[in-house]
């Protein structure tokens, strides 16, 4: 399987120059190339094939002067741009035709220099040393190795972010590694107030980045929305709000990963609940909050850790009553306000931990108990009949 490694690298101002020069050409190709293909279609024509814009948006292109110092820098960032583009109407296609799984996907957009740049070199374009990576017609960059690469990668990509920090990420393959077996199964309930309720009772807190800094937050965006939008000092002010997300952002991260990390060692089975993250961001009341969360990241984290290390990840329908349904006896008490914490099931009468409990009937809904209500049933019963006949699975209890 393949990994990406991702280290911190320090150029030099002239290496800063010859990488904004590539950004630029990379982002100048890739947006000529979008604005002839969108031509092509509003004309009824097919879109062009890769080889075609390759000839004609970089060979070509470099013999003309409005576009002769593409030139300057090295053509494999600007056939991997085209190679991207490519890829991107590739996968829109599909998501119309409905081959693709997951959301649909709108076609590709123009790039702008204000964002995100990016430039990959693959084999030939760069080379790795020990104390720096050459990468061509840009030089011999300072990197910190923060961990040895498993294996030699198959390409790198170059990339600075809003808050003018740079990076490099490679793509290596590497073996999936196989924890030993072990029988710990897990269900884990998320929430806002607490991050991850396990179904073993283990609860554990979100650091919640903006929400502590929220303040700090507000004076920044105060400061750059009274600067004119274009002026040096509004470069400033942006400048200092990208830096302070790029913090959360880190923040949040290293939050995620240890916390995946933890779970994934400890546990063979991992159930988690299916969460409409875009739907419930839409709460004006909400949206804040769980946007600090991270829950989407989070379950993306645990399922590639999963197949990297040889874990079972399931995931359940996010329609099963989990909060309403008493994970001792079956019974479905209704809907519970997001207020209430602790509620007592009518029909057994036991107290439950709102989150603790449908921690529990997540890890039972994921299929690691005889039946849905896991009490070992072929069929669900009434609830009379389950309580007075049956035995409790909380640890601890006793049969009545």
């Amino acid at each position: 399987m393949k990994a990406r490694f991702k280290y911190r690298i320090y150029p030099t101002w002239g290496q800063k120059h010859r990488l904004a020069r590539l950004f630029g050409c990379v982002r100048v190709v890739w947006n000529d190339s979008l604005a002839c293909c969108q031509e092509k279609y509003k004309s009824g024509e097919k879109k062009p094939v890769n080889p075609e814009l390759q000839k004609q948006f970089i060979t070509q292109a470099k013999k003309t002067e409005d576009r002769e110092w593409l030139s300057e820098v090295s053509a494999i960032p600007l056939q991997q741009s085209l190679n991207d583009l490519n890829q991107a109407y590739q996968n829109f296609f599909q998501s119309t035709k409905g081959k693709r799984k997951g959301k649909p996907i709108k076609p590709p957009r123009f790039k702008s220099r204000k964002s995100r740049q990016t430039a990959r070199f693959t084999k030939g374009g760069f080379k790795v040393g020990k104390h720096k990576v050459y990468l061509a017609k840009i030089g011999k960059l300072k990197i910190v190795w923060s961990r040895e690469l498993p294996a030699a990668p198959s390409s790198v990509t170059v990339i600075k972010d809003s808050a003018h920090r740079y990076f490099l990420s490679f793509v290596v393959e590497i073996q999936p590694e196989t924890l030993p077996e072990n029988e710990n199964s897990v269900g884990i309930d998320l929430g806002i107030k607490t991050f991850a309720t396990l179904s073993d009772g283990t609860k554990v807190d979100a650091p919640k980045s903006l929400k502590k800094r929220i303040k700090k937050y507000r004076k920044l965006s105060k400061l750059l929305s009274n600067k004119t939008l274009g002026s040096k000092r509004y470069e400033k002010a942006r400048l200092r709000v990208a830096k302070f997300h790029a913090k959360l952002k880190d923040t949040r991260a290293n939050f995620l990963h240890k916390l995946s990390t933890e779970i994934i060692r400890e546990n063979q089975t991992i159930v988690l609940e299916d969460l409409n993250v875009s739907g419930m961001v839409k709460n004006r009341k909400l949206s804040r909050a769980i946007s600090d969360l991270g829950w989407r990241q989070f379950r993306t984290l645990l399922e590639g850790k999963a197949e990297k290390y040889g874990r079972d990840f399931r995931v359940i329908s996010r329609w099963e009553a989990t909060s309403q349904t008493c994970s001792s006896c079956g019974f479905k008490g209704g809907k519970l306000d997001l207020s209430v914490r602790e509620w007592e099931c009518l029909n057994c009468g036991t107290k439950h931990d709102r989150d603790e409990n449908a921690a529990i009937n997540i890890l039972v809904a994921g299929g690691q108990s005889e039946t849905k209500n896991g009490h070992g049933g072929k069929c669900k019963t009434t609830a009379k009949v389950a309580a007075a006949c049956e035995m409790p699975t909380r640890r601890g209890a006793t049969a009545r």
